[in-house]
């Protein structure tokens, strides 16, 4: 017998517009096929290069925000010149601005693209579209020379992946409702994260091999080396994807009556949002999309500045950069498995709240002796890795816990709008804060206090309101 046909096959509500249930009571106490759980922990292994090698560790902090992408005329001041300082600043502030753009184009597109996904159901469809467009933009990446003309085609690129892979990741989201159950949300959901940091760890491991082997003998010139890695995870992406869309069924069987055209999907939309706080039974579920926007815009802040943080504030270079990169997703993969057990046992809500509180207090250590040196970083760096995943996976979780039968989809692209979309506000802080006092530093500053607001707003939301 296959796995699909052991799998209790979920159905949608009853009446439209109407709540018959949450949608992991569908499956009962009936464990998951592990095949399945696995190949759905997979794509966040296979997601993760575009976050942890391009977007934060390597591609971002090595070569788009340095020297290579200034004129040649400041490539040979010295690195402590106010002006190349103030030019490297300019080439981060402008790698934030791409990053905001990028959430106001997710704020427009994910819920309705995800609520016509639940209708059509066909949330593999819009998976496979966003992780193939994510892919494109990785792979167009080959093409970002070290020329000041073409930062701005990297930023492009680089704030386009970040759309489509939360296009993805939203439909992702929405599967995993189809595999869970009440009592095994929490580790399931701690296990992709947990594949998606491991992925990560091993993905730097072989950037750290290509550059201990000086590159294979490839010459470095016109940035050879990052744009090949850029290629290498696009094929990486492709590769560990598969399984996704061979073994994890569909969700939810669709709506038919709530197909509209696309424009008309807004209209829906924002109805079904006024129904979520009208409605006692999924009233949680609103004040956590409106809760969780603020907190996983800082956690999203930390992943996307990090290493532009440890490169241009604490000097770190090439190497430090990876080693560091490594240790922190082995931390965070580590701890975020673990806390996924935790989340089942004690409910996703105080994970998030320690998570957040530790992180706080790590990030404010990191700003406030900045200028003790590079162990202040490796200490409250890792600190911040060790708790941001675990407060990831249990917001995923805690969200799961409250959705709607056949609405998951819909709600999951209210959680990428109002989370990752608002990251217009640790990204504009970013750039803002940088751009009034010309010094990198303090954007952390601006992510810490992002935190600590998302932090306070999850407070009054009742742990006992979370099924």
């Amino acid at each position: 017998m296959s796995d699909d046909a052991m799998t209790p096959k979920p159905q949608a509500p009853a009446r439209p517009g109407t709540i018959g249930v949450i949608g992991l009571e569908l499956r009962g106490e009936t464990p998951a096929p592990k095949k399945q759980v696995y190949s759905w922990a997979l794509w966040d292994w296979a997601t993760q290069p575009f976050n942890t090698v391009i977007l934060t560790f390597i591609f971002t902090a090595l070569y788009l925000t340095t020297d290579a992408f200034l004129p040649a005329a400041m490539q040979g001041l010295d690195d402590e010149d106010p002006v190349k300082e103030f030019a490297i600043a300019d080439l981060t502030s402008g790698l934030g601005l791409g990053s905001t753009i990028a959430a106001f184009a997710i704020l427009f597109l994910a819920p309705v693209l995800g609520q016509r996904a639940d209708a059509a159901g066909r949330q593999k469809l819009w998976l496979g579209i966003g992780t193939g467009a994510l892919v494109l933009c990785m792979l167009g990446l080959w093409f970002v020379e070290p020329q000041p003309s073409l930062f701005w085609l990297g930023v492009a690129l680089i704030s386009a992946g970040s759309v489509f892979g939360e296009i993805a990741a939203v439909n992702s989201n929405a599967m995993l409702i189809g595999i869970a159950n009440p009592k095994t949300v929490g580790r399931i959901s701690g296990l992709g994260w947990g594949f998606g940091y491991l992925g990560g760890i091993l993905a730097l491991v072989l950037v750290v091999i290509f550059y201990m082997a000086d590159w294979f003998g490839i010459s470095s010139d016109g940035g050879l080396p990052f744009r090949i890695i850029a290629v290498g995870c696009a094929i990486w992406t492709i590769v560990f994807s598969i399984p996704i869309f061979l073994n994890v069924p569909e969700p939810s069987l669709g709506r038919p009556e709530r197909q509209v055209g696309f424009f008309a999907s807004y209209g829906l939309l924002v109805k079904d949002v006024a129904g979520l706080y009208r409605n006692p039974e999924t009233r949680p579920t609103f004040w956590f999309l409106l809760s969780s926007a603020v907190f996983r815009d800082g956690l999203g802040g930390v992943f996307a500045f990090g290493a532009v943080i440890a490169s241009t504030v604490f000097g770190f270079k090439f190497l430090e950069i990876v080693i560091f990169g490594i240790a922190a997703n082995l931390i965070a993969g580590i701890s975020t498995i673990i806390a996924g057990r935790f989340d089942d046992r004690f409910g996703p809500k105080r994970i998030i709240l320690i998570s957040l509180g530790a992180m706080v207090v790590a990030g404010l250590a990191v700003f406030f002796l900045v200028d003790a040196g590079t162990t202040v970083f490796w200490i409250g760096g890792l600190i911040l890795c060790a708790f941001v995943g675990p407060a990831q996976a249990a917001s995923r979780s805690f969200l799961a816990r409250v959705t709607p039968a056949g609405r998951e989809g819909e709600i999951f692209g209210l959680y990428a709008t109002t989370g990752r979309a608002a990251s217009w506000m640790a990204s504009g802080a970013w750039t803002v804060l940088i751009a009034l006092t010309h010094q990198t530093a303090f954007g952390i500053l601006g992510i810490v206090l992002v935190l600590l607001l998302g932090f306070l707003l999850l407070l009054p939301l009742k742990a006992q309101q979370v099924r």
